[in-house]
């Protein structure tokens, strides 16, 4: 079986960007927004759990996850060949 590029990237990429969006909400309703410095933050420029900083987030993680996804699943196609199923 083969995965479909285009769609898994784009897949990947609403799956991590949505994600970080609605987490960094979830922790600025529970804990208040806050500008420190978070691990996401080191590697997302600009990230932090504000409101701006979710739309920056989900900016990086939209990016991340197309890139990621693509590669993946070229990676995927590249490994798996196109071997017959295991007939019993």
């Amino acid at each position: 079986m083969k995965l479909n590029i285009r769609s898994f990237a784009v897949t990947s990429a609403l799956l991590l960007g949505v994600g970080l969006f609605l987490i960094t909400w979830w922790v600025i309703a529970f804990d208040g927004a806050s500008s420190e410095m978070t691990l996401i933050g080191r590697i997302y420029r600009g990230y932090t759990f504000t409101p701006a900083g979710s739309f920056i987030g989900l900016i990086w993680g939209l990016a991340d996850g197309l890139i990621g996804g693509a590669v993946f699943a070229w990676l995927y196609n590249r490994l798996a060949g196109d071997r017959e199923p295991v007939q019993r």
